[in-house]
């Protein structure tokens, strides 16, 4: 789907309270940024942001950070936050490549990536945010305990996440190939795309993601 460019786009962004324009400075110490030591969660590829700020102001005790690679896209969910009065919420503006860039060892309790890219192509797999190479980088800056939780409506992309997982020596819980017909719904915060999905009558599927000890 071809992005539509927002006109100034990036200047909005820039001088929004809740977006971190220099994200580098905080790395090892966003608790540093929210003033508390609460764990921090964070979400890859967040869209419009519905996600991650029904979260934040259900969770005041959990900190989240919202990361988003389009200027165009990230707009919309800076949109009308302020009037959310959110202090556990932040968003930035960033490539999930260089994750490592910004956050720290341990520094992560927990990632969400919902309904990401699929990068339907075989010479891309390395860009999907459930390959190898990714779970490498999350592993470097989750806790001990942390965890990835993978919502998708891709079959294709769902099973080549286990794999990779599998690859990757991380362990899976909560599996599920149908969310809404399971035991994990409960608590399910659902995105844009995820009602899009199920009014289509879509299944969901869904995994909990985390490391060998």
């Amino acid at each position: 789907m071809r992005l539509r460019n927002i006109i100034g786009a990036q200047d909005m962004i820039e001088v929004n309270d809740y977006v971190v324009n220099e994200p580098e400075q905080y790395k090892g110490r966003w608790n540093t940024l929210f003033h508390n030591e609460n764990p921090i969660h964070i979400e890859l590829g967040m869209g419009k942001g519905r996600f991650i700020k029904e979260l934040a102001a259900a969770n005041p005790e959990i900190n989240y950070i919202g990361i988003e690679k389009y200027s165009s896209v990230l707009i919309r969910a800076v949109e009308n936050t302020s009037e959310l009065n959110l202090t556990n919420l932040h968003f930035l503006r960033f490539d999930a490549e260089y994750l490592n860039n910004i956050f720290g060892s341990e520094e992560i309790a927990r990632i969400y990536l919902n309904f990401s890219d699929p990068w339907p192509k075989d010479r891309h797999a390395k860009r999907r945010l459930t390959s190898r190479q990714f779970l490498t980088r999350y592993a470097n800056c989750l806790q001990k305990d942390g965890e990835v939780i993978f919502k998708t409506d891709n079959h294709t992309l769902f099973e080549f996440s286990l794999e990779e997982v599998k690859i990757a020596k991380w362990e899976v819980r909560e599996v599920t190939f149908d969310l809404h017909h399971s035991e994990y719904l409960k608590g399910n915060v659902m995105t844009e795309y995820e009602e899009k999905f199920v009014a289509l009558g879509n299944p969901i599927h869904k995994m909990t993601a985390y490391q060998r000890k």
